[in-house]
């Protein structure tokens, strides 16, 4: 076949190709067998191969397109992506109107319109991933994710392997060059099915819910593993000024230009319409091969919606209308109290740990103490937890009928439960008296997770912040308890970023003494003095307090307490490098209850910590006992840090400097000026070789 015929079949089999996956994937039509289509689809692609010169961007075989990528590109979006606020009765919608309506400065239903135009527009809020497609001279250009609605990541390659995406318009007639569009990426209920069962044939965990697979698959590098998910898509908005009266009507453009859209939205006439169309569709969303989670609602005059503008990230004439929170049954078995970065005190319920929406939770949120004396709650109660909109769980109701009488009243303290402080109250608002204790409290979090102390990798200040003002944690122990949907729901994380908190939270339950004594944020107490005071705790007969494991060497928070409350100021001050002052700070600490009570909360929780048995020498006494090691340079078999952890557990001492003092100088990769300083002064210098031999 020479050039001109092969470009001729080309286009005739691009044209043929694009027809029949239209019929398929949009209107769900089949002339012809899917064997058939694919016998023309291997035609075309074969034919592309030979003449690569004439495959083009359009192309039925370009949906799975080149090589993975190392990242994704931010773009920024031709204008904001909105979200939309929540309602969740018909009084929330009510509202909402009336809110709009006082906006405006006019009634919705009073504006001159034709009899026959709908005041609203529903649509089916499908569980899916927002996206924004952006075509030029008909061909799609780019594809991006909402991001933060304002910039957003290209994924064009990803969402070109989605058959209901069209590559090219149908329309001959489009008065611009560039269209932008906006819809929605989901998958079906069977397709979502079949991945997780083919995950538990991997031995891989499951999907949680389709809104995370959708995401997950088209943030996936590689555009074939995002293929191979087989995803779906529908088209709900022009964000192109094309002169459209009313918002239904962009439904009919988008229709006519090939796009994908939603049979079952419909144009209504009043707020109580609306309320029939979530009804119904509440009752019957089992039925749909996708999962819903609500309807939107847009008010249908484009020129009274634009004139109603944005209010925070959302459209004010447009709301989600969400169906009923997904509910269960727990158990309060604590109230605590957070104390946020303000000072404020907020109620929150300890829940025995049970599964809403595919994640497990272990607390809900009481907004404030006005919440607990509404629902009449009582420590013990049986509860129902919903999660609202699918985001934060909360105490919906009290089941009174199964009280055996031991359930407690809860009363506000009188005390601030950081720092002891009186508690004042503010309007609705209790806070600590304090002004600095918010603050105080925070640093002493972001202290305790830091890489010194307890190392807890990706959880830093902005997120104990959040924590805080969510009313998740008050207190290091508190970090323990959390659960994946405790955190799943809060605004920019998902089910991925909550796993990954919880597991590196988890992991960090056994901790180094040392590193522990750091942890506790005791006044003066640094690392190196921290070191100190575990080489005096391990120096001493604690085999009573030894784990019964043989050889473990692990010890109980509490334990560490008793051991140290047992050295008097005399004795403290006999550690080297410890004088009065520092002896005084640690001596108080451990002797005061409210330390002892957050050792105890540490044990609840599940913290042990590791004493190290100092290795001896053939003679006698620690390998290293008495020697100070400086390290410089990057060593190769191992990290610095793990070098001086190996080296103090044979009882050396580290030096962040060298002098006269200094033993040994280890030296890595790029060694710098320490190198020339312990030659100046006669130090022995060893390699990591060396190191390694000594330390067998």
């Amino acid at each position: 076949m020479d050039k001109k015929a092969a470009k001729e079949r080309i286009e005739h089999l691009k044209k043929t190709v694009n027809h029949h996956r239209y019929l398929y994937h949009v209107l769900d039509r089949q002339e012809i067998s899917d064997a058939a289509l694919d016998s023309l689809k291997k035609e075309l692609f074969d034919l592309e191969q030979e003449f690569p010169e004439f495959i083009t961007s359009d192309s039925p075989t370009q949906r799975i397109g080149g090589q993975p990528l190392k990242q994704f590109k931010k773009v920024r979006h031709e204008a904001q992506m909105l979200s939309f606020n929540d309602a969740f009765s018909e009084q929330d919608m009510r509202d909402w109107l009336k809110r709009v309506e006082n906006y405006l400065g006019s009634k919705i239903t009073q504006n001159p319109k034709p009899k026959t135009q709908n005041l609203f527009y529903c649509e089916l809020k499908i569980d899916g991933l927002a996206i924004e497609l952006v075509y030029e001279n008909g061909i799609l250009t780019q594809g991006s994710t909402r991001g933060d609605g304002i910039v957003g990541e290209d994924v064009t390659q990803n969402l070109k392997t989605i058959e209901a995406i069209p590559l090219k318009l149908k329309t001959k007639n489009l008065k611009t060059k560039k269209l932008v569009v906006r819809g929605e990426v989901f998958i079906k209920k069977k397709e979502f099915e079949r991945i997780n069962k083919e995950q538990i044939k991997k031995g891989e965990k499951v999907f949680a819910n389709p809104r995370n697979l959708v995401a997950g698959s088209i943030r996936q590098l590689d555009p074939k593993i995002t293929a191979s998910r087989k995803l779906d898509s529908y088209i709900y908005d022009i964000a192109t000024d094309l002169g459209i009266a009313v918002h239904e009507e962009k439904h009919n453009f988008l229709e006519s230009f090939g796009f994908k859209i939603n049979s079952h939205n419909k144009a209504v006439g009043s707020l109580e319409e609306v309320f029939k169309f979530r009804d119904y569709w509440e009752k019957h969303r089992d039925k749909l091969p996708y999962e819903i989670d609500g309807i939107v609602i847009i008010v249908n005059d484009n020129k009274i919606f634009e004139e109603a503008g944005v209010i925070g990230k959302a459209p004010r004439g447009a709301i989600a209308y969400k169906f009923s929170a997904k509910e269960a049954t727990t158990i309060v078995e604590d109230i605590k109290i957070q104390v946020g970065r303000t000072g404020a005190l907020t109620p929150v319920a300890i829940l025995r740990p049970i599964e809403l929406g595919g994640i497990r939770i272990s607390h809900a949120t009481l907004h404030n103490f006005g919440q607990i004396k509404r629902l009449e709650l009582k420590i013990g109660d049986t509860v129902i937890i919903s999660r609202a909109g699918d985001v934060i769980p909360q105490v919906s109701k009290v089941l009174k009928d199964l009280r055996n009488g031991k359930e407690k009243e809860f009363k506000i303290p009188a005390n601030c439960p950081v720092d002891d402080s009186k508690v004042i109250k503010q309007g609705e608002i209790y806070r600590c008296s304090n002004k600095d204790c918010g603050a105080r409290n925070r640093e002493s979090l972001r202290h305790f997770v830091s890489r010194a102390a307890f190392d807890i990798r990706g959880l830093g200040g902005k997120i104990i912040d959040r924590f805080l003002d969510e009313g998740l944690i008050s207190d290091a122990a508190d970090i323990f308890t959390l659960e994946e949907g405790d955190i799943a729901g809060l605004e920019r994380f998902g089910e991925k970023s909550s796993q990954n908190i919880i597991s590196e939270i988890r992991s960090r339950k056994i901790i180094n003494l040392a590193r522990f004594i750091y942890g506790l944020g005791i006044l003066h107490i640094g690392e190196e003095t921290a070191l100190l005071l575990a080489k005096a705790v391990s120096s001493i007969k604690y085999s009573a307090f030894v784990a019964a494991s043989v050889g473990k060497q692990v010890l109980r928070p509490v334990q560490i307490s008793e051991i140290l409350k047992n050295f008097s100021l005399e004795k403290l001050q006999e550690i080297p490098d410890i004088g009065p002052k520092v002896a005084q700070s640690i001596y108080d600490w451990f002797h005061n209850k409210r330390s002892v009570e957050f050792l105890k909360k540490l044990e609840k929780v599940g913290i042990q910590i590791e004493i190290p048995k100092l290795k001896t020498s053939a003679r006698g006494g620690s390998a290293f006992g008495g020697k100070t090691f400086v390290l410089t340079g990057s060593l190769e078999s191992m990290s610095r840090e793990q070098a001086k952890e190996k080296i103090r557990s044979l009882g050396g001492d580290i030096s962040e400097s060298v002098s006269k003092k200094t033993d040994y100088l280890v030296t890595g990769f790029e060694p710098g000026s320490k190198y020339e300083k312990a030659n100046k002064l006669g130090v022995k210098v060893i390699n990591e070789k060396e190191l390694l031999e000594l330390l067998g």
